[in-house]
């Protein structure tokens, strides 16, 4: 798909997307606000927030289909609803078959017009995007060629041309981490997880190293064995790295992506049903891959390792059992009364590996952890549990601006009574209570005071159903958000 500034007018694109509000249902042209008018007195179209209307107009020698969408009352005007409105109007140009497509900005003084078009950019890639590479009877998309612009307004600053490439990059990031969830098992798995970490790495310009299972024995990575020596497919242990401020070597972000390619539940093993979405365990993991791309394009000046501890969960002769006792890279003892709360334990490894080895100040985790947090916070909203509230707060600032929800959830020290062993340091589950909290709590053991988020995106990295942004499958969340706060943090 290509994303530009003028390739196309309001006259000669196929489709004219018009953004209008609620307050000011004009634009500078008497033909178009005739329609616009004919639809308002027949109350077919008001401008409401979400909402959506077309109609064509004939157009020299051919006719053009134009969308208008409603962004709601100015006062109340979001970037949200601009994420709304653009994905409302691509997906309804796109199911008619149209191919040339002219976005028109509102005018609005709410928001300024970079922040608009980045937003508008961004939100045509997504509401694009579609994963239709295993249907051999599906018809050949036609390429969109898409324009982002003011009628009448000719020439693009840098700063516009900057803000169209920032928001298709910002949208690349999450293709790439929708793209890897939405893979199959047979597909994606750790050799070949790691190979599109290297592949990714070097398209964006981070360092990608990569270890097998005897560095992994070497290191005492044993909750991470533990958990890999069921498959036949041998674990990786994936380290990026992005050095973006070579002066402040020792001032360095940690992320760390939980990566499940995929999730039987070993001898606790899941129901069918359960298990047939379980490809999408690897979201951490997706989600810190399509993050670093974003964060290297940009060259960001900070600093940023990732590290992904890959493998599968299934049930052999070799596969950990309920109720062994195992170590861990920290030296600390595990009781396994649960072998479905795996990625507990191939993250607890990963995030003691990144503190001690690469040493970095702080940490933020991302897994598929608990079916708790859908349960408690559905698809909507990712859940939070945090040792340190001012990283919190400078995550949900960065939350807010690109529309990822985020929820902490309580860490009080009560909780950590229930991952208590009576034979080991700790057991990997503390029972149905409170389940998204303590599986948190658990990784919390292994921090060592670093300042900590960890991130369940058990609910929010898959969706059971289209949205305007997207498609049933991967969402690509939470990598907005990483690259925020990251961006934030450049110097």
């Amino acid at each position: 798909m290509s994303i530009n500034y003028r390739n196309l007018t309001c006259s000669t694109a196929d489709a004219l997307v018009i953004y209008l509000l609620e307050d000011n249902l004009a634009v500078s042209n008497e033909e178009l606000n005739k329609n616009i008018k004919f639809a308002e007195e027949r109350e077919l179209f008001k401008g409401k927030n979400g909402e959506i209307y077309r109609f064509t107009r004939a157009l020299d020698n051919t006719i053009q289909t134009v969308v208008l969408v409603g962004l709601g009352k100015e006062e109340n005007l979001t970037l949200d609803n601009v994420r709304e409105a653009t994905g409302k109007g691509v997906k309804k140009v796109k199911a008619l078959g149209l191919k040339n497509i002219f976005l028109r900005v509102p005018h609005t003084e709410k928001i300024n017009l970079e922040e608009l078009i980045k937003t508008m950019a961004t939100s045509a890639e997504l509401a694009s995007y579609t994963f239709n590479k295993y249907k051999t009877s599906e018809m050949e998309e036609k390429e969109l060629n898409i324009s982002i612009s003011r009628c009448g307004i000719k020439e693009a600053t840098k700063e516009i041309e900057e803000a169209i490439n920032e928001g298709v990059e910002v949208a690349k990031g999450i293709i790439i981490a929708r793209n890897l969830v939405n893979e199959p098992s047979n597909v994606i798995y750790p050799e070949t997880l790691a190979e599109e970490a290297i592949k990714v790495g070097k398209e964006s310009g981070f360092e990608v190293e990569v270890h097998g299972v005897d560095k992994i024995k070497a290191l005492k990575m044993e909750a991470f064995y533990n958990v890999a020596k069921g498959s036949s497919k041998e674990p990786k242990l994936i380290v990026m790295r992005y050095f973006g401020d070579k002066d402040n070597k020792d001032n360095v972000l940690g992320l760390v992506g939980k990566g499940l390619t995929y999730d039987s539940g070993g001898y606790s093993i899941k129901p069918t049903d359960s298990m047939l979405d379980m490809k999408s365990d690897m979201g951490g993991a997706a989600s810190v891959i399509g993050a670093m791309s974003i964060i290297a394009k940009r060259g960001l000046k900070l600093n940023v390792i990732a590290v992904v501890a890959a493998c599968e969960n299934l049930i052999s002769g070799e596969a950990y059992k309920p109720g062994e006792v195992i170590g861990t890279m920290a030296g600390k003892t595990i009781e396994v009364v649960n072998t479905d709360a795996e990625g507990r334990l191939t993250l607890v490894d990963a995030v003691h590996y990144i503190i001690t080895e690469e040493k970095v100040n702080e940490v933020i985790d991302l897994a598929t952890l608990t079916g708790a947090a859908l349960v408690a916070l559905g698809e909507t909203t990712t859940a939070v549990v945090t040792n340190n509230q001012n990283f919190f707060e400078e995550l949900k600032s960065a939350s807010e601006y690109t529309g990822d929800k985020m929820w902490q959830l309580p860490a009080f020290d009560d909780y950590k009574k229930l991952i208590k062993s009576d034979i080991a340091d700790l057991k990997n589950s503390g029972g149905r209570f409170a389940g998204t909290i303590t599986a948190g709590l658990f990784i919390e053991a292994f921090v060592q005071d670093k300042p900590w988020l960890h991130l369940d995106i058990a609910g929010t990295a898959w969706t059971s159903k289209n949205s305007d942004l997207g498609v049933k499958g991967g969402t690509g969340a939470p990598v907005h958000t990483l690259y925020e706060l990251a961006k934030r943090r450049s110097k």
